[in-house]
């Protein structure tokens, strides 16, 4: 199987480049930096330009799959600019991909895998699971604004894929970056502290787990909308002291106001205020197996490295 990929040099993207490989996969990529070309091992690179919708035909011959993750991370700060960056970053360079798929690709490939994001679930979980059909409601956060224009302009390629795939990721832990380095270093230093409550559910999913999950997509999946999180979500106060345990660090710091990291994030603290407990009922009963179940093996995993 050959196996397109944009955002590949990115964090998820590197690990699922290096899981497709393994499998004995074929790997294109899109990148937008000629520099890039030649820095995944295995893979082949290709340039394309979303903002000049420019992209290399190339790239298409013999995929019988692509896998979509490009986007600019919704970790930088939420000016106007860095959001209509944000969303245009997913919705336009999906639409680009539909139309060099549409005048280049020779309609081939069959099945389009999309990431997506939990950020769709509404905020205020503590208690109640959400699932993949959670989201029926309108969206008013920019996070649940995004994921909807998102999917929606996956979902236009329905007329030019037969199988259509988007797995929402949560919380991605990784020592090559993400949010886990940033938690790691204070509560190494003593100083780990939780948000708000603490009592808001953070779902989360090793970074190798998330690769595995595309890879399962690709190879075994045909439609729908699936979870890409640990069955086992836990609470921010879970995650600090379970962080803590691991360094041998004390948590003993009060938990950080939510009115403090409102002043200091604005919209923004949203990505550590919102609570909500996702299922990956749908996930496992597809038969994909997690390597990571529990945070404790998380844990354990990236300390160790």
């Amino acid at each position: 199987m050959r196996v397109l990929i944009t955002g590949a040099t990115g964090l998820v993207g590197r690990e699922l480049t290096a899981a497709l490989l393994q499998k004995n996969h074929q790997v294109n990529f899109l990148t937008t930096r000629a520099s890039q070309r030649n820095t995944l091992a295995g893979a082949q690179g290709f340039l394309w330009d979303p903002s000049q919708n420019n992209i290399d035909s190339q790239c298409f011959e013999g995929v019988d799959v692509i896998i979509h993750l490009a986007g600019t991370s919704i970790s930088i700060p939420w000016t106007s600019k860095n959001k209509k960056a944000i969303l245009e970053s997913r919705v336009e360079t999906t639409r680009l991909l539909q139309k060099a798929y549409q005048k280049f690709s020779g309609g081939r490939c069959k099945k389009f895998i999309t990431a997506s994001a939990i950020g769709i679930y509404p905020s205020d979980s503590e208690r109640l699971w959400v699932e993949e059909d959670s989201d029926q409601i309108k969206p008013h956060s920019f996070l649940q604004k995004v994921v909807a224009q998102w999917e929606g302009a996956v979902s236009e390629l329905a007329t030019d894929f037969s199988s259509i795939i988007h797995l929402r990721i949560g919380l991605v832990l990784s020592n090559q970056g993400g949010v886990f380095p940033t938690l790691k270093l204070p509560t190494q230093w003593g100083v780990g502290a939780a948000f708000g409550s603490g009592n808001q559910y953070q779902p989360w999913i090793h970074v190798d787990d998330v690769a595995r999950a595309f890879v399962h997509a690709a190879e075994k999946l045909d439609q729908g909308i699936y979870n890409a999180v640990s069955p086992s979500p836990v609470t921010q106060n879970e995650l600090i002291q379970q962080l803590g345990k691991k360094l041998k660090r004390p948590v003993f710091l009060p938990n950080i106001p939510a009115f403090v990291m409102r002043a200091v994030l604005g919209e923004r603290s949203q990505l550590v205020l919102n609570s909500q407990r996702v299922s990956a009922d749908r996930l496992v009963n597809s038969g994909f197996q997690f390597n990571y179940h529990s945070l404790e093996e998380a844990l354990t995993d990236l300390i160790k490295k």
